[in-house]
């Protein structure tokens, strides 16, 4: 993802990781010549280490990190150049609002992480929620059809110029 990034022009632009965790991406975005980074998380449980790994780059002026669903709250977020989507499309339940909103929001590239959608995958994922429905979590993963996801970033203008099948992770880079 990074190097489709790099390959692609970081010098100076403005980056949204939604779901990005700690931040290690963003990070080394800004390490490769990213000028800011905005990064949205549903969850707290990152924080304490993100600031760590924050003041240790001694990044402070450079990153923000939010709270935020921006699949429910889009225009509480501003556009940036470049949007990150790092193993979390699978753990939304309506991808195409949450992919509507990323590539709204990306005035340059998109690139995002998926399992791939096969009867492996599937019943991995049909497992994990067994799993989790047993634990009394509400959290679920999903298989979603990558074809469907990618009509929908086609749709808000971005075209697939990338894309690259690990295991277990897919990625597909998008340019406007």
């Amino acid at each position: 993802m990074v190097e489709f990034l790099q390959s692609r022009g970081l010098d100076g632009a403005s980056v949204l990781e939604i779901g990005g965790g700690i931040g290690e991406i963003q990070l080394e975005l800004l390490k490769r010549g990213a000028e800011r980074t905005i990064n949205l998380e549903l969850s707290p449980a990152y924080e304490h280490e993100a600031a760590r790994l924050i003041r240790e780059d001694r990044v402070e002026a450079q990153v923000d990190r939010r709270l935020h669903d921006i699949a429910s709250d889009p225009a509480a977020v501003e556009p940036v150049d470049i949007v990150v989507l790092h193993r979390v499309v699978c753990c939304y339940p309506d991808y195409e609002r949450l992919l509507t909103a990323a590539g709204d929001h990306a005035r340059r590239l998109l690139v995002f992480s998926h399992p791939p959608r096969n009867v492996l995958s599937r019943t991995l994922v049909g497992a994990q929620n067994l799993g989790l429905r047993l634990l009394r979590r509400e959290f679920r993963t999903f298989a979603h059809p990558p074809p469907a996801m990618l009509a929908v970033l086609e749709q808000h203008g971005l075209r697939r110029t990338f894309a690259h099948r690990g295991i277990p992770w897919q990625v597909a880079g998008l340019e406007r």
